[in-house]
């Protein structure tokens, strides 16, 4: 089974840090020595462990009882491997949740049972939306304290679904839990003998994993090879990562920009030859004729719908920056492997993601995520987003102090 990506997310104390302690801890995935760190007396004299530590590794995350930086844990099951990244809940870190955010395949979403649905669980719903996630689990946190009551989990869960209808998760999964207690974490509680679905553990188990297998074949050069035996190069190979569908031998493709066709004659994968590469797979691919292809082009099934061409684009945008976005500038924008310079012409619209509406705007700060109109200097070859997550995504880059400054999901 695929290896699931997921991350958490929520307000500041919901106790995403705890769920990841209580995860591992519970699945047996800390090490001997890694809990002897963790321990600590409480007042009563019973040794216990501080499962939010297991993620909070910044010394102001631990002296300030919060999540700062994006951490990620690897644990596996039997079933399946894991990667978990728990994202922080207050809004001024909402970018490092976007960083996490854009290579998950589902999200965790925590709600405290004693607040219920607030602006920035909105937030966190509408950046994963943005980001293409579509599988969500929402997990009604700290049942003991309003002891295990069934009436504010439905509420809670009417509330969700009322927001779903502008979100459009296609699979929303509702666990009522305690991270501290371990109540359905990793087996049913007893506690919550009213709640019929499975433990969370297992749920992320058996998820489905939704995969590019299905897009359109797009495969970017990385890296041009050409060994050489006495000076003469004995061929050229094309390296790459296959970011969606999949490539066999004997396919005919066509190469962007230089609108080039060509026959795969070879498939090379950990330097032995295969029949076929798949998405996230990376190989070699071998032409039936030398062509010029450079670092970044473009290559897809000749039999398949191509990429979008062009240099007037529009875009989702999410400013990563302190300094405001400027339009008119120049910058560097990052597609994979291939760069071009871009300049912002217009700012659409402006997303309020607490109130979930367009709002018009004539500056983005830290933070805010708008529609924006782009301009490029050379033609881009790229996807929409909704359609191919991985062809339809890049970073803008300052190219004065090379900081990454926005994250691009295009229209």
């Amino acid at each position: 089974m695929n290896t699931l990506k997921f991350i958490t997310a929520g307000n500041v104390d919901d106790g995403k840090s705890t769920l990841i302690g209580r995860l591992l801890y519970d699945s047996n995935s800390i090490s001997t020595d890694h809990l002897g760190v963790l321990a600590s007396t409480n007042e009563i004299g019973q040794e216990t462990i501080d499962l939010a530590l297991i993620t909070d590794g910044l010394r102001a995350e631990r002296e300030q009882g919060i999540t700062i930086d994006v951490a990620y844990k690897y644990f596996a099951t039997q079933h399946r491997k894991f990667i978990i990244a728990d994202a922080p809940g207050h809004q001024q870190y909402t970018r490092n949740m976007i960083t996490a955010a854009s290579v998950s395949d589902l999200i965790i979403i925590l709600i405290d049972a004693r607040k219920g649905i607030t602006e920035q669980t909105k937030r966190h719903a509408a950046v994963a939306s943005l980001m293409g996630i579509k599988k969500v689990i929402v997990a009604v946190n700290k049942m003991d304290l309003i002891g295990y009551d069934v009436a504010v989990y439905e509420e809670i869960k009417r509330g969700f679904e009322g927001l779903n209808k502008q979100f459009n998760f296609s699979e929303l999964i509702y666990i009522p839990i305690s991270a501290l207690n371990g109540d359905n974490i990793v087996s049913l509680s007893s506690n919550t003998h009213w709640y019929k679905g499975k433990p969370l553990l297992e749920v992320l188990e058996k998820v489905e994993v939704d995969t590019q297998l299905e897009n359109n074949a797009r495969f970017q050069v990385q890296w041009v090879i050409r060994p050489q035996t006495k000076g003469y190069i004995d061929y050229r190979g094309y390296a790459g990562a296959v970011l969606s569908g999949d490539f066999n031998l004997g396919d005919h493709v066509r190469i962007l920009p230089s609108n080039i066709s060509a026959q795969i004659i070879g498939i090379e994968k950990n330097l032995q030859s295969v029949d076929k590469a798949v998405a996230g797979e990376n190989v070699v691919l071998h032409f039936d004729a030398d062509i010029d292809i450079s670092r970044g082009d473009t290559i897809f099934l000749d039999i398949e719908d191509a990429p979008i061409t062009g240099n007037q684009l529009n875009s989702w945008i999410s400013w990563l920056d302190n300094q405001a976005l400027q339009l008119g500038k120049t910058y560097i924008l990052q597609h994979r492997f291939h760069s071009v310079r871009v300049k912002i012409k217009s700012i659409n619209k402006k997303w309020d993601v607490n109130t979930l509406e367009f709002l018009p705007a004539h500056e983005l700060q830290l933070n805010d995520i708008a529609q924006i109109s782009l301009q490029t200097n050379q033609p881009l070859h790229y996807d929409a987003f909704a359609t191919n997550s991985k062809t339809g995504n890049a970073i803008l880059i300052d190219e004065t102090s090379y900081d990454t400054v926005g994250a691009l999901m295009f229209l």
